[in-house]
C-alpha cells in the first residue's frame, strides 16, 4: 500500500510568500497583492492561520450560503469520493439523475432541463450559446451596470469595468443602461427604462437580436432591487420580438433575496437561468443552465454544440444535492426573508446615525451602504471604479474589529450566510456601525 504524505505544515508568513510566489492572483497587479492566510472556517466564521476570527458577512463571494463547513455536504462529498470521484459526462449517474430532477421542480415556471457546468461565468456562456443557436441570432443585450464572469464571452457581456482591459471581445454584445444611474440620480421607473431598453432593441434591429441577459438583483455592482414592473416589462419586450430573456441568478439565486430565485418576486420566468454559487454553496464548483421546455424542444433534434470536460461531475452533483437538504431542512430561505427584515431596519438606522451613508438597498440578505461626503450634493466617497482614504481606512477598521466584506468604490456589501442569526448579524452590524462612526469624524461630521 502506497504511504500517503501529509501536507507539511506551515506559518501564516510560510502560506502568504509560497502563495504570493507560486500563484497567480486575480483581478490585481501582483506586488500589490496581500493575501489574508485562513486556516478554517465554520458557520458565519473563519479563523486566519494565526487564529484571528472573521465574521464573513459577505459569504466570500456572496456564495457561501448555507455557512462555512457543514458536515451533511461535507459527508456527502466524501462518500461519493470513495464511491466514484468521475466519470464521463457522456454517462448517467445517480446524482446527476436526482440533481435534475430536483432542480426542475424548483426552478421557476416550466424550466424543466438543466444543463450543468463548472461556474458562473461558463454558465453565462452557455446561456448565450443556447440563445443564439435557438434564435439564429447573433446579438446580445447587457446591463452596464453588470458582471457575468470573466470568461471569453460572460467579460463581453459584463458591463463594468472589469471588461474594458478584456476589450475587444465577443462580437455582438450591446450594453444598455440600468434603472439606476447612482447616488446623485433617482432610480428610473419601470415605464422610463422600459421605454429605454424598447428604443435600443429598435435602433439595433429586432431581427437581429438573440437574447438580454441581466441580474434580476444586481450583484457586485450595487445590490441593485429593479422598481416594480421593470422584470415584467423585460419578459413582455422579449415575447414581443422573439429575444430570449435570461436570468443571471449566479449570485441572487438559492435564497439570498429570501426567495429560492430573484424572479419569484416578480412572478416573472425568463427563458434561461443561469446558476453556480449558492448551488453548492461553493463547497466544490458547479454551475448550471437552467432552460425552459421550448428551447430544452429545440435541441432534441438540433446538436448542442458545446460541452465540458468535468459537466455533470458526480462529486458536484451530490455536493449540491445535499446543500438543498440543508437549505430545505433548515428552512434557510425563511431565514434569509427573516432576518432579511432585521438587515433592512439595522440599515435604515445605520443610514439615520451617520452621516456618511447615503443610500441603502436590500432585499433578503443582500444588503449594501453607499456613502457619501455629504448627503446634499450625494457625492460619492470614492469616485466610479476608484477608491478614497476614507474607504481604505474603513476596510481597515472593519478587518481590524474582525469583519469580513467587500468594500468596492464607494460602498460596503452586507451579504452574511443566510444562515446568520440574530445575535450575529446583531455583531456585524455593531463593527459596522464603529466603524462608519470613524468615517463620520473623518469628513467632519
Amino acid at each position: 500500500m502506497a504511504t500517503v504524505l501529509e501536507p507539511r505544515t506551515l506559518s501564516a508568513a510560510e502560506i502568504v510568500e509560497l502563495s504570493r510566489r507560486y500563484t497567480l492572483y486575480d483581478w490585481s497587479a501582483q506586488a500589490a497583492v496581500h493575501p489574508m492566510a485562513v486556516d478554517r472556517a465554520k458557520g458565519v466564521y473563519f479563523w486566519t492561520a494565526e487564529g484571528k476570527r472573521f465574521l464573513d458577512f459577505n459569504s466570500q463571494l456572496m456564495s457561501v450560503n448555507i455557512g462555512h463547513g457543514h458536515p451533511h455536504v461535507a459527508e456527502a462529498i466524501a462518500r461519493q469520493a470513495a464511491q466514484m470521484p468521475f466519470i464521463s459526462p457522456f454517462m448517467a449517474h445517480t446524482p446527476r439523475a436526482l440533481l435534475g430532477e430536483r432542480l426542475a421542480h424548483l426552478l421557476p415556471g416550466d424550466i424543466d432541463k438543466v444543463f450543468f457546468t463548472l461556474g458562473g461565468a461558463e454558465s453565462n456562456e452557455n446561456a448565450i450559446r443556447m440563445a443564439r443557436a435557438y434564435t439564429g441570432r447573433q446579438k446580445v443585450l447587457a446591463h452596464y451596470r453588470s458582471y457575468h464572469g470573466a470568461t471569453g464571452a460572460a467579460i463581453t457581456l459584463t458591463g463594468d469595468p472589469r471588461r474594458w482591459p478584456n476589450e475587444p471581445g465577443i462580437p455582438g454584445v450591446v450594453h444598455v443602461l440600468d434603472p439606476y444611474h447612482g447616488p446623485q440620480a433617482p432610480v428610473d421607473s419601470a415605464a422610463t427604462a422600459l421605454a429605454r431598453l424598447e428604443e435600443t432593441i429598435q435602433l439595433e434591429g429586432p431581427e437581429s437580436i438573440a437574447a438580454f441577459i441581466l441580474e434580476p438583483v444586481t450583484g457586485t455592482n450595487g445590490i441593485l432591487i429593479p422598481p416594480d414592473g421593470y422584470l415584467a416589462g423585460v419578459r413582455q419586450l422579449c415575447d414581443r420580438y422573439g429575444i430570449v430573456m435570461i436570468a443571471d441568478e449566479v449570485m441572487s439565486g438559492f435564497g439570498r433575496t429570501g426567495e429560492w430565485f430573484a424572479v419569484n418576486h416578480w412572478q416573472v420566468v425568463p427563458d434561461l437561468i443561469t446558476l453556480a454559487k449558492g448551488l453548492t454553496s461553493s463547497y466544490v464548483p458547479l454551475g448550471a443552465v437552467g432552460i425552459r421546455r421550448p428551447i430544452a424542444d429545440f435541441f432534441e433534434t438540433h446538436v448542442f454544440a458545446g460541452g465540458l470536460t468535468y459537466n455533470s461531475h458526480p462529486i458536484a452533483c451530490a455536493a449540491a444535492l445535499a446543500t438543498l437538504d440543508v437549505y430545505e431542512q433548515e428552512d434557510l430561505v425563511g431565514n434569509a426573508r427573516r432576518q432579511g427584515q432585521r438587515l433592512a431596519a439595522h440599515l435604515q438606522r445605520l443610514r439615520e446615525r451617520h452621516p456618511c451613508v447615503g443610500l441603502v438597498r436590500s432585499i433578503g440578505l443582500f444588503g449594501i451602504l453607499e456613502l457619501v461626503r455629504d448627503r446634499e450634493t450625494m457625492t460619492p466617497l470614492a469616485p466610479f471604479n476608484g477608491s478614497s482614504p476614507e474607504m481604505a481606512a474603513l476596510n481597515a477598521a472593519l478587518l481590524e474589529q474582525g469583519l469580513y466584506t467587500m468594500v468596492r468604490w464607494h460602498t460596503v456589501m452586507t451579504n452574511p450566510p443566510l444562515s446568520i442569526t440574530e445575535a450575529e448579524l446583531d455583531e456585524g452590524i455593531a463593527i459596522l456601525d464603529a466603524a462608519l462612526g470613524l468615517v463620520d469624524q473623518r469628513l467632519g461630521g
